[in-house]
C-alpha cells in the first residue's frame, strides 16, 4: 500500500525483487504508474491520496476515507497472504487494524517517523504490525527498545541513485557548457508543495541570475505531476529552467547546488553528493501544530542522518527569494564550503548502507508468507 510518489518507486522495486524470488506471487493494492508497470493490480491511485500538512489533508479527506473503505472490503474478501505497508503512516496503521482482525500478517516497509513525532503510535504499531523493515540506521534500536520485531535493510535510494555517472556526457546531453553552473530546483512531489515552494524558488533563481548569468536550472518533477501543472510557473520566469521528467537522477548528479523541499529528496541529493539548501514551508496552522508535537533538532532527513547541520535549513518565514538566493550563492561561490559539505554528504551516504534494501525486504516478505524456508541472509 503506497500512498505517494517515492513509495510508488520503492514499492515497485520491492515487487520486482519478490517476483525474482517467486514469479507466481500476485500483487494488488494502492500505487502509481511504477507499481502498475511492475504488475500490481492497483484499484486506487496513490497520487489521489498524496498530501502534506494537517490542514492540507482536509481537501482530500473524502478520497482517503473512500480508499480506506474499499481497501478494507478487499482485504476481507480476498484475505491476502501478506499486507505490505509503505510509509503513509496514519492511513496504513489504520488499515493494519483490519488486516490484524482477519489474521493477515503485516510487514511495514519504510517506517513511520514515530521517532520524530507522535510516539504514542508505537503502541498501535506493536499490536498491529508483525514486522518492520526500516531504512534509517537509528530506527532499528528505536523499535527494538519498544518491543517491535524489526530489521534494518538499508536505504532503497542506494539502489535508485546511480553510483557512477559520466558527468561530461550528461552535461553535453543537457546542452550545458563548461562555464555553466547548474542549480537543481526540487519543490516536492505534491501539488500543494509545488504551489507553495516553486514560485519562491524561481524568484530566487532570477536574483541569482542577475548576479551570475551563467547559471542554468533543472526542475525534476515526480511521475504523479503533470508537466502542464508546472509550466505556468516557468512561463512567467525570466530564467531558463529545464524540466526533467524521466531518469531524473543522472541530470541532478551534475548539479553544483540545489534548493530542496524537506523530505526524501534531501537524502537523494546527499547520496549524489550535491550541496543543497533545505526548505520547509506549510500553512501557518499546520506548522504551529507540527511544532507542538515534533521534537527534532533538524527538519531535513540529510541532517537528521548526519546528526548535525551539514546543509542549511530555512523554515517558514525564512523561505524568501532573497534568503534562498543568498544561501545558494554562498555554496556556488565558496569552494571551501562546497568541499566541506561534499565531505559530510559522503559520510551520510556511507551511513545509508551499501544497497540491496529491496532484495532484503523481499526475503523477509517471503518468509512471512511461508512460501519457502529462510534464505539464509543475515540481517544486521
Amino acid at each position: 500500500m503506497a500512498g505517494e510518489a517515492s513509495a510508488d518507486l520503492h514499492g515497485s522495486n520491492l515487487v520486482n525483487a519478490m517476483k525474482n524470488l517467486d514469479p507466481g506471487i500476485v500483487f494488488w493494492g494502492i500505487g502509481g504508474d511504477k507499481m502498475r508497470q511492475a504488475g500490481v493490480e492497483t484499484f486506487i491511485t496513490s497520487s489521489d491520496m498524496a498530501v502534506v500538512g494537517l490542514t492540507e489533508v482536509l481537501y482530500k479527506l473524502q478520497t482517503i476515507v473512500k480508499a480506506a473503505g474499499k481497501l478494507k472490503s478487499v482485504i476481507k474478501k480476498r484475505r491476502p497472504d501478506l499486507l505490505i505497508l509503505i510509509d503513509y503512516p496514519d492511513f496504513n496503521i489504520h488499515i493494519a487494524k483490519t488486516a490484524k482482525h482477519f489474521q493477515v500478517p503485516v510487514l511495514y516497509y519504510i517506517s513511520p517517523q514515530v521517532w520524530a513525532w507522535r510516539q504514542g503510535r508505537i503502541k498501535k504499531i506493536s499490536r498491529r504490525i508483525d514486522r518492520m523493515a526500516v531504512i534509517l540506521p537509528f530506527e532499528k534500536s528505536f523499535y527494538r527498545q519498544k518491543g517491535v520485531e524489526v530489521d534494518y535493510v538499508g536505504h532503497p535510494l542506494m539502489d535508485a541513485c546511480p553510483q557512477k555517472v559520466d558527468k561530461e556526457t550528461i552535461r553535453a546531453h543537457l546542452e550545458l557548457d563548461k562555464e555553466h553552473s547548474v542549480v537543481g530546483l526540487l519543490p516536492g512531489s505534491r501539488k500543494e508543495e509545488i504551489k507553495k515552494l516553486l514560485p519562491v524558488m524561481i524568484k530566487s533563481a532570477e536574483i541569482m541570475s542577475r548576479r551570475h548569468q551563467n547559471i542554468r536550472y533543472l526542475l525534476p518533477i515526480a511521475p504523479t505531476i503533470d508537466p502542464e501543472f508546472v509550466q505556468p510557473f516557468i512561463n512567467n520566469s525570466s530564467v531558463k529552467i529545464k524540466v526533467i521528467r524521466e531518469d531524473i537522477y543522472e541530470p541532478l548528479s551534475v548539479c553544483d547546488a540545489a534548493i530542496v523541499a524537506s523530505g526524501t529528496a534531501t537524502l537523494e541529493m546527499a547520496v549524489m553528493g550535491v550541496p543543497m539548501v533545505i526548505i520547509y514551508r506549510m500553512s501557518p496552522l499546520s506548522y504551529w501544530a507540527g511544532r507542538m508535537i515534533i521534537k527534532l533538532s533538524y527538519i531535513g532527513l540529510a541532517n537528521l542522518v548526519a546528526g548535525e547541520e551539514v546543509v542549511p535549513e530555512l523554515i517558514q518565514g525564512e523561505v524568501t527569494p532573497v534568503r534562498l538566493a543568498h544561501e545558494t550563492l554562498n555554496i556556488l561561490e565558496n569552494k571551501d564550503i562546497q568541499k566541506e559539505m561534499k565531505k559530510k554528504l559522503e559520510n551520510i551516504k556511507k551511513k545509508l548502507g551499501m544497497g540491496g534494501a529491496s532484495e532484503r525486504t523481499a526475503e523477509i516478505a517471503l518468509e512471512m508468507m511461508e512460501r519457502r524456508q529462510p534464505l539464509g541472509y543475515s540481517f544486521k
